[in-house]
């Protein structure tokens, strides 16, 4: 599996460099005894691995049949599995199947099934805790419409948390997308629902861990006509 850094993250590494980089060169000049310098450096170290290892983008390849297969967009953990109403795009019950991320996993976005972006709506909002339920639908979120290959219609949301302030959503309408595609990029933190029909077979539980573009989270039933 090949890792690079995604270019959301390019600027701001670059910016945090420049930053410590000035910080710890005035320290080392002016500040003595060395140990504080010495701290300095090694808490700025610290600072820049961790928000490099969150911008990191690997490039994944979902192994097997894509035929009517839901793969999990987000690395993370299923936090919500329920049956609600969507009411935004489907105006219908359907099951929530949400994951949850942390700021130490992987913040690339992955499209969860083969076929037709229709819809792409932003929407601002709050930004509680993206572990809470109603995080759905109060949240800054971007809501994405996609006809699968089967003909069964599906939601995905991603929601901004407490720590998250940008959501980045690369699908536009009529895009024709599959699982190894790139769907958005979300900002520090989050969670990412996918809504789904009430027959879809679901393949995970709640706590289950989940790997965005290789995980199979669900499976769509042979629609006639399809």
């Amino acid at each position: 599996m090949k890792v690079k850094i995604h270019s959301e993250g390019t600027n701001i590494l670059i910016i945090l460099l420049l930053m410590l980089g000035v910080i710890n060169a005035s320290a080392w000049m002016f500040i003595r005894p060395a140990v504080i310098p010495t701290i300095f450096s090694t808490v700025s170290g610290v600072i820049f691995l961790l928000v490099l290892n969150f911008f990191r983008s690997p490039k994944r390849h979902f192994k097997g049949s894509t035929d009517g297969v839901i793969v999990s967009s987000v690395d993370g953990r299923v936090v919500a599995l329920e049956e609600v109403y969507e009411g935004e795009c489907l105006h219908r019950r359907v099951i929530q199947l949400s994951v949850f991320m942390t700021i130490f996993d992987v913040h690339a976005n992955w499209c969860p099934v083969n076929g037709e972006v229709l819809l792409v709506r932003h929407h601002p909002g709050r930004f509680m805790s993206a572990y809470l339920p109603k995080s759905s639908t109060e949240n800054e979120r971007s809501t994405i419409l996609i006809k699968a290959t089967n003909g069964d219609e599906i939601v995905v949301r991603q929601i901004a948390g407490a720590v998250a302030r940008r959501i980045v959503t690369y699908a536009e309408p009529g895009d024709h997308i599959t699982v190894d595609e790139h769907l958005g990029f979300i900002k520090f933190g989050s969670r990412v629902d996918i809504f789904l029909p009430l027959d879809a077979e679901i393949l995970v539980d709640i706590k289950d861990k989940t790997i965005g573009g290789i995980t199979p989270i669900a499976r769509l039933p042979r629609r006639k006509n399809h």
